[in-house]
């Protein structure tokens, strides 16, 4: 089972919806994390450090990893869970503008959507009028498979 998220983490929320968030706590090392607007799958840690949010990508790598991207030349620290990541950047001077000191927790329990179960072979889905057909799996296709020598 999946570790389960910290009350720090508030889903998909806009950048300026976190800021609004973080200026209301209004105190130096104020924190929060949120899913990334530009990169999907990827969430932000932001930091709240005199008047300025600071925003930290937060990648998950395929083993279930969590890390901070780092600038280059810099070694990666990978934490077990989002849990473990807040706790180590609580220290002060481990690079972040400011050390993680005040939680803003989110007001209410994320809502996640379950995924739709595997489509069988038998049934295959039919695509809505909204939704792009798959080429590839339409019988009467003019699109070929092509195959390399």
């Amino acid at each position: 089972m999946a570790a389960a998220l910290p009350v720090c983490y508030h889903g998909a929320i806009t950048k300026t919806e976190c800021e609004e968030l973080l200026g209301k706590k209004h105190k130096d090392g104020a924190y929060l994390i949120r899913d990334s607007e530009t990169i999907q799958g990827a969430m932000c840690l932001c930091v709240y450090k005199q008047m300025v949010v600071y925003t930290y990508r937060l990648l998950q790598t395929h083993t279930g990893h969590y890390t901070l991207m780092t600038a280059g030349g810099l070694n990666e620290t990978f934490f077990k869970t989002l849990d473990d990541l807040v706790r180590h950047y609580k220290k002060k001077n481990q690079g972040l503008a400011m050390h993680l000191r005040h939680s803003v927790k989110r007001k209410t329990a994320l809502l996640i959507k379950p995924q739709k179960p595997p489509e069988t072979p038998e049934s295959p889905r039919k695509p809505s009028s909204e939704e792009e057909p798959d080429y590839e799996n339409v019988p009467d296709s003019e699109y070929v498979e092509v195959l390399p020598p």
